[in-house]
C-alpha cells in the first residue's frame, strides 16, 4: 500500500463513529454504522463515494470528481489518489459524504460544513437545511 493510500486509510479510520472493513473487490469499505460513505481499491489509489445524484452532479460540475468508473448513472464518483494534493482532494469527497450521512440523524457542526469551502450549489444539494 503506498503512503497516500495508507494515510486516506488512517485518517477516514480515525473518524468519530467509522469503521474499516474488508472491501468485497479489494481494499478498505468505510462505514457508519451499517452504512457505507465510501471505499478505496489499495492498488490503484481508487476511491469510490456514494452521493445523491444530485450532490454528485454538483461536485462533477465543479472539477471536484468524476463520475464512477462504472455506475456512471448512479451518484457514486471515482476519484484516484497519485499526489498528496490528490490526498487532500479525496479526503474531503470522503468527509463530505461522512457529513452528509451524519447529518441525515444528528446535528452537526455548523462551523465544519463552513470550513469545507462548499460551493452552493454543493452545500445546497448535501445540506438543504443550512
Amino acid at each position: 500500500m503506498n503512503q497516500f493510500v495508507q494515510a486516506f486509510v488512517d485518517t477516514v479510520r480515525s473518524w468519530d463513529g467509522v469503521e474499516g472493513h474488508a472491501h468485497r473487490f479489494g481494499g478498505t469499505e468505510f462505514r457508519l454504522g451499517k452504512v457505507e460513505i465510501g471505499h478505496i481499491h489499495h492498488g490503484k489509489g481508487m476511491v469510490d463515494i456514494p452521493f445523491t445524484v444530485k450532490i454528485r452532479e454538483a461536485l462533477v460540475s465543479e472539477g471536484k470528481t468524476g463520475v464512477h468508473h462504472l455506475l456512471q448513472d448512479s451518484g457514486w464518483t471515482t476519484f484516484y489518489i497519485r499526489s498528496e494534493a490528490d490526498l487532500q482532494q479525496a479526503l474531503w469527497l470522503m468527509r463530505l459524504s461522512y457529513l452528509h450521512k451524519v447529518s441525515r440523524r444528528h446535528p452537526i457542526d455548523p462551523d465544519e460544513i463552513k470550513a469545507m469551502n462548499l460551493a452552493d450549489a454543493v452545500r445546497l444539494a448535501a445540506f438543504p437545511q443550512r
